[in-house]
């Protein structure tokens, strides 16, 4: 089983591309037009109480929503390939250790590719829209089924010992979309070329991958 700092750096590593498109989205979230430019501000108020609120509240609920759609999906989809995998745990027991570094090497170098390709930092979509908002939420989530995959073969044998990774995992990608999305409005589009949180979620997840071969070979 990995310890709490590996479950740490893994719940960061998983949440960088929540972290990144959470940039995107708060660099294509409107915002007001600077007063004395001819014409009013975008109105931050919704006209229906129902459909946003005002002030604070009504800007921050599309960006607290998409957090905790990142957040459930990133959480989720571990749980879903550990119990797709606990039922063969015994039957590739003699080679788990090579099963789970091969799974966060993948995933890590398609993360560093990701970070080093011509993507445009602009996306077209509406980040307050809830369909929007869970189809991202399934894309950037979908590799974490591997991760549950390499749980099932690490010593999570039971439901109740993934709980706390499940906890941190999920907690984790809902803290840095928040993050994100309000560097992605406060700062704009350069801040996802400079920080390159694919890179650095890459390098982590091939860490955690090397640092689990070598302890089982040591071990044994």
């Amino acid at each position: 089983m990995m310890s709490f700092w590996d479950i740490l750096l893994l719940s960061v590593a998983l949440a960088m591309d929540c972290f990144a498109v959470s940039i995107a989205s708060g660099v294509a979230y409107p915002r007001p037009l600077p007063k004395g430019k001819g014409e009013s501000p975008i109105p931050t108020t919704s006209p229906n109480p129902s459909k946003g609120g005002e002030g604070l509240t009504g800007k921050a609920s599309p960006m607290i929503r998409l957090a905790l759609l990142f957040g459930v999906f990133q959480a989720g989809m571990p749980l879903v390939g550990w119990l797709c995998t606990t039922w063969m745990a015994e039957s590739i027991e003699a080679y788990d250790h090579w099963v789970a570094f091969g799974l966060l090497v993948f995933l890590g170098g398609r993360m560093i590719r990701d970070a080093f390709s011509d993507e445009e930092d602009a996306h077209h979509f509406d980040p307050s829209d809830w369909w929007t908002g869970i189809v991202l939420a399934v894309a950037t989530s979908i590799d974490a089924l591997a991760v549950g995959i390499s749980f099932a073969v690490t010593g999570y044998a039971t439901l109740s010992s993934l709980l706390m990774p499940l906890v941190v995992i999920g907690l984790g990608s809902f803290l840095l979309s928040l993050l994100g999305h309000w560097l992605g409005r406060r700062f704009g589009a350069g801040i996802r070329r400079r920080l390159k949180p694919e890179l650095l979620g890459g390098i982590i997840l091939i860490a955690i991958g090397v640092k689990v071969l070598v302890t089982h070979l040591c071990g044994a």
